[in-house]
């Protein structure tokens, strides 16, 4: 994958090493400590993701909570993993602008990207490292710490690392975020949202994995405007891509964690659901092939 192209976007929030004012609330007015244990030993045992049960969680949440971190670092990142989500971000923008104008109508408006470490805070509650990147649509903005990318690697074998494709896998996860947030311009999120709350666990469910099925075909997207507009993947960075949508899907987590599948707990589809998802945005590049 190739960055040349791609600037600044002007629009990352840097909090990493902030301290207690970018970190995460725990405590009195927070979850508590004991209750973050049991949410993760709940999500153990269920399956279910824990921002899900933290009411955290990208394109589902409705949680009120402020922000309250101190001020970001202003400017661009200065460190490599910072630039190359600020750029990954910058070409989303692009791409976004440019289908909104043509495909979509209207004007685009591009999401904040918060990078953070362990946790901080959201107007969509706690956002913590274990939960992996998410959108908030309380305040716009996706929250991401960049340590998943070596999780991604490390723990789930997620791409090729030895064929150098990892870097359009990590800018697949950050352009599903922004999915979420065009998701949400679109009028959609609200509406699911307001769906699941009237709904069934298994339907709620159900409608999550739509959702993010859906985030993962707009990235799709991303990806073939950006193609032709820069040409800056080739079919190895494909194929990292794919095989980090299989590799996070809920069926293989939940082999992973626990040995077996349950299909109703399911949030963002399986292997193969979101590896089809992506092609279908890759081969279409256009936003309407991305049904709910």
């Amino acid at each position: 994958m190739r960055l040349d192209d791609f600037r600044s976007s002007g629009n990352v929030e840097d909090r990493r090493g902030m301290g207690g004012g970018g970190g995460m609330r725990i405590g009195r007015g927070g979850i508590g400590i004991f209750g973050l244990i049991a949410v993760f030993a709940i999500s153990y045992f269920t399956g279910i993701n824990p921002a899900v049960l933290l009411g955290g969680y990208d394109a589902v949440t409705g949680g009120s909570q402020q922000e309250t971190s101190a001020p970001a670092r202003t400017g661009a990142p200065e460190d490599e993993s910072g630039q190359f989500v600020d750029k990954v971000l910058f070409s989303t923008q692009e791409a976004w602008t440019d289908i909104f104008q043509e495909q979509i109508g209207g004007t685009y408006k591009p999401p904040k990207l918060v990078l953070f470490e362990g946790g901080t805070v959201s107007a969509c509650g706690t956002a913590q490292s274990a939960m992996g990147p998410f959108y908030c649509p309380n305040d716009q903005k996706v929250y991401l710490d960049t340590s998943f990318f070596d999780e991604m690697r490390q723990r789930f074998k997620a791409c090729p690392v030895g064929e150098g494709a990892c870097s359009f896998a990590q800018a697949y996860v950050i352009a599903h975020e922004v999915g979420h947030h065009v998701q949400n311009l679109l009028g959609i999120l609200p509406k699911v949202n307001q769906a699941r709350q009237q709904s069934s666990d298994a339907e709620s469910n159900e409608l999550s994995v739509r959702t993010e099925l859906q985030a993962d075909c707009l990235a799709g997207v991303w990806a073939n405007h950006t193609q032709k507009r820069t040409n800056f993947i080739n079919q190895a960075d494909v194929e990292g891509a794919l095989q980090t949508a299989q590799a996070i899907g809920d069926d293989m987590l939940q082999k992973r964690s626990q040995g077996y599948v349950v299909p109703d707990s399911f949030t963002h589809g399986s292997s193969e659901q979101r590896m089809a998802a992506l092609r279908t945005g890759l081969a279409s590049g256009d936003p309407a092939s991305c049904k709910l």
